[in-house]
């Protein structure tokens, strides 16, 4: 049978559909718990050396250049979809997003290594965005594909429901770490917490 004409495996299409479903979660909650970062600790951490103000709007800048290279993410990893296979392309965005947000967790702060410090924080959230926007198709693809063409509206949707979850676990997140913890341990090294969880 060809790929048109094969009857979906039910059993399948919901697999799919759940793993489409968490692994965009995983997604945007890197890519939340980086705005939540921006607005509370990456001003005074990477851009140390300006007003308090302008170092706010540098913050909530390098959380913008993620979405420059969303479209991007989408071309290319579509393309790898295409070549490679969507599943594997999909972990390809996965293990991207992961090793990049672990690399926030773990960048050295401007007091450290100066300058770098926030070029190497932008470098690393232009990744984010690149991998954000390959993995968001490819789920939405992986769920639809492996349903009833009546149905993949609705295995579809799975994918986009990965955003609002992936923003409540963010919140959660810096909630637990700012709710339990002093003051001071945030900006010392209670941030990187969600990064590296």
């Amino acid at each position: 049978m060809t790929q048109s004409t094969r009857v979906p495996d039910e059993r399948m299409a919901r697999k799919a559909g759940i793993a489409a479903f968490v692994g965009t979660t995983i997604e945007w909650y890197d890519f939340y718990i980086y705005g939540t970062a921006s607005a509370l600790v990456f001003g005074p951490l990477f851009f140390s050396n300006a007003e308090p103000a302008v170092a706010t709007l540098l913050s909530f800048a390098t959380f913008a250049v993620g979405f420059l290279t969303r479209p991007l993410g989408g071309v290319v990893f579509g393309h790898l979809g295409d070549r490679i296979g969507r599943k594997r392309s999909l972990i390809l965005t996965l293990l991207l997003m992961g090793v990049t947000t672990v690399g926030v967790g773990l960048l050295p702060t401007h007091a450290a290594i100066g300058a770098a410090a926030p070029v190497l924080l932008i470098i690393l959230r232009l990744l984010q965005g690149l991998a954000v926007g390959g993995e968001w198709g490819g789920a939405v693809l992986i769920a639809t594909e492996h349903t009833r063409p009546d149905r993949g509206f609705l295995f579809g949707a799975f994918a986009q429901q990965g955003s609002p979850a992936g923003r409540i676990l963010a919140t959660l997140s810096f909630l637990a770490v700012t709710g339990l913890l002093p003051d001071d341990a945030l900006l010392e090294w209670a941030w990187r917490l969600p990064f590296l969880a």
